[in-house]
């Protein structure tokens, strides 16, 4: 397997990323390859799709051994389910699957051709294999039974962020931080409403508690 690429993201570490592709619509993030895929001609075509496919290497996610059933966070980290009917980074092989929306692409001057998404659920730097359109007519199944999932999948948090904090975040962060944190960066395990959280996300660590359905933000620092 050969990397092809890398994302460059706001996520300097795992604990924050959304759980899936395309739940934070605002994440911005850029897919810059690397010398050897440096040629215009590999994308021909491809600014004419919506969105694309990343099959890529979860590069911090790797365990010695392999479990046939893994602890999905939806059902709150104390039900096992078998590790093919979920989406762990704990796999076999530790490949993921994304669907992410095309926002431009740019012919940068010593990058050479980078990708700009949307909804990427990658940490920084992580390694791409491939990038694959993305086809409505085969790859979308609005009929589709999402199993366990289903009866949890609206799952949201509210979220108070005092103005004086979030003005401390650069406003085009702003939208994609408040997203993140709706959608509960906690580990499932972690029940305590009086602990205080850090999420690493872009220049800034985020700290915050989770009570009663809401997290509230109590602290903005620079990284």
């Amino acid at each position: 397997m050969k990397i092809i690429a890398r994302i460059r993201s706001d996520f300097p570490e795992k604990f924050g990323i959304p759980r899936q592709s395309g739940l934070v619509d605002a994440l911005k993030a850029i897919i810059v390859f690397e010398p050897a895929y440096r040629n215009p001609d590999a994308l021909r075509g491809l600014k004419n799709f919506s969105h694309i496919w990343l099959i890529w290497g979860f590069s911090q996610s790797v365990r010695a051994q392999y479990s046939p059933t893994v602890r999905p966070p939806r059902l709150g980290g104390s039900k096992r389910m078998g590790v093919f009917a979920t989406r762990s980074p704990f796999r076999p092989n530790p490949i993921g699957l994304s669907s992410v929306k095309i926002d431009r692409i740019e012919n940068h001057p010593e990058l050479g051709p980078i990708i700009h998404v949307s909804g990427a659920d990658l940490l920084d730097q992580t390694p791409i294999y491939d990038i694959k359109p993305y086809l409505v007519y085969t790859d979308s199944h609005p009929e589709a039974a999402g199993g366990f999932i289903d009866p949890v999948s609206d799952y949201i948090l509210a979220v108070d962020f005092p103005a004086a904090l979030l003005q401390l975040i650069p406003r085009e962060h702003q939208s994609a931080l408040m997203g993140v944190l709706a959608h509960d960066p906690r580990p499932s395990y972690q029940t305590d409403p009086l602990r205080i959280y850090g999420l690493a996300f872009n220049r800034f660590n985020i700290r915050f508690t989770v009570k009663d359905g809401v997290l509230t933000v109590c602290q903005v620092t620079a990284i």
